[in-house]
């Protein structure tokens, strides 16, 4: 009895045994410290290449409106007779993406033709999509040095809610564009909006799809403009009797 006693209260060797658990308990704590660090990287580089792909795709959108305005007949555009200068390529030729991928803009057309179909949400109206513009976001312009590998498309149709069972003709002058933009670790955005040819040499756009902010106002511009031609007027209040004059 004596010896087991003695044996049971010799503590040999737990210093070792409690040494090994903290190093345990500390490998554990670090591979999670390291691993949330790891998930919070990936989400914000998500988050950024996300925002990118937006801006990507509205600013296609700007520079197609632009090309747009020098189109006098739409018409043109909608018989895939006239196209945009900001183009890469044959559309049936495999384009290299940021992910490494590629994408067939022919195959994505006949997609997107496809998707549309499917949803016949406008019947005998259904948009018939025309390859309109595409290529790399930094070859978007000349002027400005666009740091992004961001690779864009913008396809064109003609606006649904005209009611004349003939989506290749424009009669009230309104279209709608499909931009996409697509990014590293496989982002993608998808806007789509209308625009319309106003009386002047401007485009009106209106929104019609949701951006993934704040929506847009529909308008963009609301105020009042000037008929080019015509003599500047001005409004004053009479203060005699309250009323508004136009001079």
């Amino acid at each position: 009895m004596p010896r087991l006693r003695t044996t049971l209260e010799n503590e040999t060797g737990s210093a070792l045994i409690i040494a090994l658990m903290a190093m345990m308990l500390l490998t554990a704590l670090g591979a999670a410290t390291v691993m949330v660090s790891r998930t919070e990287t990936a989400i914000a580089n998500n988050y950024r290449n996300s925002q990118e792909a937006l801006y990507a795709a509205d600013a296609v959108i700007e520079r197609v409106v632009q090309d747009l305005l020098m189109v006098p007949r739409w018409n043109d555009i909608l018989s895939g007779v006239a196209v945009s200068g900001f183009m890469d390529g044959s559309a049936s030729v495999a384009k290299t993406l940021p992910t490494g991928g590629t994408i067939t803009l022919s195959a994505a057309t006949t997609e997107l033709q496809q998707q549309t179909d499917t949803a016949d949400l406008w019947g005998a109206n259904n948009p018939q999509w025309r390859l309109y513009a595409w290529g790399p976001l930094k070859d978007l312009t000349s002027e400005v040095a666009v740091d992004s590998p961001m690779y864009v498309a913008v396809w064109v149709a003609d606006d649904p809610s005209e009611d004349d069972d003939n989506p290749l003709t424009d009669v009230n002058g309104t279209l709608t564009l499909h931009a996409m933009a697509i990014g590293p670790s496989g982002t993608r955005k998808v806007i789509e909006v209308t625009v319309n040819r106003t009386s002047g040499t401007e485009i009106e756009r209106g929104q019609i799809a949701q951006r993934g902010q704040e929506e847009l106002n529909q308008r963009a511009r609301k105020a009042a403009v000037q008929t080019p031609g015509k003599s500047l007027t001005n409004m004053r209040m009479n203060t005699r009797t309250g009323s508004m004059v136009t001079q």
